[in-house]
């Protein structure tokens, strides 16, 4: 490895997987060597204790009383600005256009130019908000103004580049699972508590906002139950949960369903499960799934955004039209009651995970991004991933 750097990293630090992304990799570049700043509002949910070249600095809003609205920009970039003075930062890493390769920008203006920004799209900052036309210019500034600019999907890059009519260059860098922590765990114990022998169990995790179309799962869960006895369980919280809650209670189903609430040994939990839902209208790369794949769970799910990336339909699960429940639903029970067939996606999910979209691979990615915009041309030999 070239010498060690000292990297800033800024992302939404709450539940989100931008935020479970961002600070997995920082812990992942601490391990080689690399000394690691998080700038954010809060600890990211994933940072957990302390660990050697990780350091947090908290951005503080000033609160004012001419400011209508907190800062939180202004004061993000000034403390972008003080703690790549005082750490003597090589490079800022930004997750999401705005505000934060913004306030980036910002702090390398402050730091006399010297500092590098890299910034990481990793979905709504194009999907949602580049739909704004008063955001469409600032977002434009952002990516045009970074020193190098990443995707985690080809997808999104297409959509990037039609939407603000982008012509720099964007590489695709996928997200990625830590193999050492995303792997098949023995829940055979814990299993009996959500499911009685011979039934299977689908699951779905989400933040549960209206473009997770949740209903769906509920549809979905409904048909596959008509033909075999299942349950499903829903991971994390969000608006549209009392809807769905209420969707549930109507079709008579509520004895078949659990809600686990917000979880934080995803693994664990995913383990647990036969297939996951993820019917998507709109889903960037689709984190969830990836973590499915690597836990050897196949995905039920829409094509949509960069899900087909990810997704193999046929090999590591089925992809259908968004909305079409019905479609989803043959293609879960064909997989629930051919075990022959699971046990081959089952496989192919595991090396897919395993090898594609590894942390090794992916850290090393990033790696040669860094090097690169710093002038050190050297190309980082990407690793082979192997089972752990």
């Amino acid at each position: 490895m070239d010498r060690p750097l000292k990297i800033g990293i800024t992302c939404y630090p709450s539940l989100g997987g931008s935020g479970v992304v961002a600070t997995e990799l920082g812990k992942l570049l601490a391990e080689k060597g690399h000394e690691i700043h998080f700038i954010t509002h809060s600890v990211p949910f994933r940072l957990g204790k302390f660990q050697r070249n990780i350091y947090y600095h908290e951005v503080e809003v000033t609160d004012y009383y001419v400011f209508r609205y907190p800062p939180y920009d202004l004061s993000l970039a000034s403390k972008m600005h003080q703690v790549a003075q005082l750490q003597q930062l090589d490079l800022l890493h930004v997750h999401y256009a705005v505000p934060h390769a913004l306030c980036a920008y910002l702090a390398k203006q402050m730091s006399g130019d010297r500092l590098k920004v890299v910034t990481t799209l990793h979905g709504t900052d194009i999907t949602v908000l580049a739909q704004d036309e008063s955001l469409k210019d600032l977002i434009r500034f952002g990516i045009q103004n970074s020193d190098a600019v990443t995707a985690v999907s080809g997808d999104l890059i297409r959509e990037t580049r039609e939407l603000l009519d982008i012509a720099r260059p964007i590489e695709l860098t996928y997200n990625f699972v830590d193999k050492r922590v995303y792997y098949p765990r023995d829940v055979s114990d814990m299993r009996a508590d959500y499911a009685e022998p011979g039934e299977k169990i689908l699951m779905h995790i989400s933040n549960f906002r209206p473009v997770k179309r949740a209903c769906d799962v509920v549809d979905i869960f409904a048909r596959v139950n008509e033909k075999t006895k299942a349950k499903l369980l829903l991971v994390g919280e969000g608006p549209d949960l009392p809807k769905i809650q209420a969707k549930i209670d109507a079709m008579g189903l509520s004895h078949r369903v659990c809600y686990l609430g917000k979880q934080d040994d995803v693994a664990q939990v995913i383990s647990l499960a036969d297939l996951m839902l993820l019917p998507s209208e709109k889903e960037s790369f689709g984190l969830v799934a990836l973590e499915a794949m690597a836990c050897g769970v196949p995905t039920i799910g829409s094509a949509a955004g960069g899900i087909p990336e990810l997704v193999l339909n046929g090999k590591t699960g089925f992809l259908s039209a968004i909305g079409n429940t019905a479609e989803m639903a043959e293609n879960a029970l064909r997989l629930l009651t051919d075990e022959k067939l699971y046990a081959e996606f089952r496989e192919a999910c595991l090396t897919r995970a395993r090898t594609e979209f590894c942390n090794d691979k992916i850290t090393a990615q990033y790696e040669n991004i860094y090097y690169k915009v710093l002038g050190i041309p050297k190309e980082l030999e990407l690793p082979v991933c192997l089972a752990p």
